[in-house]
């Protein structure tokens, strides 16, 4: 029983060493996990529907070793009784019988101990398989909670990128940008008027002088008429 034991745990062993490596090198670990869970649970159906029949067959055995021991002990009396009544003839018979169904018990009985103890070890290793599930579900679990977290972070780091940040200076760039394009042209525009205001005074002060200058010189020439202004 022990070395059987040994045996199932070092295969257990393999199995989950596997299952790691496979785990770490897969892309997709939550998918593997469960195509992994459904073999296992099939082979856990596959185990427990064996492990039943090994148990009924293992029942049925033991009812044949026992049948077997009662009708021996049934022909060992009847044997006693016979030769009690001084009728070896029947007690010789009865003998006989007994001789066969205590061959029969010595069969039955070898055969109930190893379907009993085949069922014993598809016991332990149903057993184990189960333990087996249940660590590869806590395994999904974690790595469920893993993939969680990394997405998690991804969406923080996206909004954290998406409100500050680079996007924020960015942002504030542009806006530097357009108000000195704005302040630039409101100041150009000034600029412009300005010239057209002093454009406009030159002008008019130019146009005095003219006619201050186009007066005086009809003031001369009536003066050299003979005329006086």
């Amino acid at each position: 029983m022990n070395r059987t034991m040994s045996m199932i745990k070092r295969m257990r062993d393999i199995t989950l060493a596997n299952f790691n490596d496979w785990l770490e090198r897969s892309e997709d670990p939550v998918r593997l996990i469960d195509g992994y869970l459904l073999e296992k649970a099939d082979h856990i159906r596959e185990t427990e529907a064996l492990s039943a029949q090994c148990l009924r067959h293992a029942v049925h055995l033991k009812q044949q070793f026992l049948q077997a021991e009662q009708q021996k002990e049934k022909r060992e009396n009847q044997a006693l009784l016979a030769v009690k009544a001084g009728e070896d003839h029947l007690a010789r018979l009865a003998l006989q019988e007994k001789l066969l169904h205590e061959e029969n018990s010595k069969r039955y009985k070898e055969l109930h101990e190893q379907a009993q103890d085949a069922a014993d070890q598809l016991s332990l290793q149903l057993a184990q398989l189960k333990a087996d599930y249940q660590d590869v579900c806590n395994k999904r679990e974690y790595y469920l909670a893993r993939l969680e977290s990394v997405c998690l972070r991804q969406r923080m780091n996206a909004h954290r990128g998406g409100m500050g940040g680079r996007a924020a200076e960015s942002l504030f760039r542009r806006m530097e940008e357009r108000v000195s394009d704005m302040e630039l042209e409101a100041r150009s525009l000034e600029d412009v008027r300005r010239l057209g205001r002093e454009a406009a005074m030159y002008a008019g002060t130019a146009l005095k002088e003219a006619l201050d200058g186009e007066l005086e010189r009809l003031r001369r020439k009536l003066r050299q008429e003979g005329g006086g202004v």
